[in-house]
């Protein structure tokens, strides 16, 4: 099993499922998620609204998931998963967001994927502090990986230099510590 960092465009990795920071209604907007549905194309969006609690009017809760196929996307598969705005850190935004990280390894799992890319969630317009945000994901995901075989291949998709520095550099000092 490995946890990589990779900079770029997670709608080029071909990978089993890419992860999307939707927004409740898992009907398109900006950001990574406006970028997954334009690359994925428009029977993404009639996916999303098969779901059924979209289908009934019903948002996404944070930090649950939800999955439809990747259409046009080298990704077989979208994990849609509804992240924390940032407030102030004590709304309990860390644990919303690693239930994100969490509960989508856990639909990967279920779901028999072995590859699965992560954005940055909750860092765009939802205002997560970037540091944070990134001890979050990498301490989830490692995690996961010392108590799961599937998914084999965890990609955290770092957007900027920054994000890519941030994810190595947790990665470089926990890993010591796993061993």
């Amino acid at each position: 099993m490995s946890i990589e960092v990779w900079q770029g465009d997670i709608t080029t990795l071909d990978v089993d499922a890419i992860v999307n920071a939707a927004n409740e209604t898992l009907l398109g907007g900006g950001g990574v998620d406006g970028a997954i549905h334009r690359a994925a194309g428009p029977r993404l969006l009639d996916a999303c609204m098969q779901v059924p609690e979209v289908r009934a009017g019903v948002r996404c809760p944070t930090g649950e998931v939800r999955a439809t196929p990747g259409f046009d996307l080298p990704a077989r598969h979208v994990i849609h998963t509804v992240g924390p705005v940032w407030r102030d850190g004590a709304h309990h935004e860390p644990e919303l967001l690693a239930n994100c990280y969490w509960q989508s390894l856990r639909l990967a799992e279920q779901m028999d994927l072995h590859s699965i890319a992560f954005p940055a969630i909750s860092c765009g317009v939802y205002g997560y502090p970037l540091q944070l945000a990134a001890r979050v994901a990498v301490s989830e995901t490692l995690a996961w990986e010392k108590s799961h075989k599937v998914p084999r291949r965890i990609v955290l998709v770092a957007y900027n230099d920054a994000t890519f520095k941030a994810y190595q550099q947790l990665l470089a000092q926990a890993l010591p510590q796993v061993a």
